[in-house]
């Protein structure tokens, strides 16, 4: 597979830095399993068509990483981080 380019929006690198050392443990597996199979996660539909979210547990708390996919450019961008409380108004009110 081609070398994937990560990117990441300002809002995904502000709520990295809240992020504790385990929690940041956590996010590199799941971003290291996007690098490996960017098409795992769901695909939205509707205006958050662009949105992939992956689900996975931080510290045992179910954790959305909102991110978007071009197999062309081969870029995994980075766009969202966090809880399933607000995660999806949050993220249309950004996008």
């Amino acid at each position: 597979m081609a070398n994937i380019i990560v990117l990441q929006t300002s809002n995904f690198k502000k709520a990295v830095k809240k992020l504790h050392q385990n929690q940041k443990k956590d996010l590199d597996k799941a971003v290291k399993a996007l690098m490996e199979d960017p098409l795992l996660g769901e695909q939205k539909k509707g205006d958050l068509s662009f949105l992939r979210v992956y689900k996975f547990k931080m510290t045992k708390q179910l954790t959305l990483l909102g991110f978007s996919y071009e197999d062309g450019r081969v870029v995994l961008e980075l766009l969202a981080l966090g809880s399933h409380e607000n995660f999806y108004r949050d993220i249309k009110k950004i996008f």
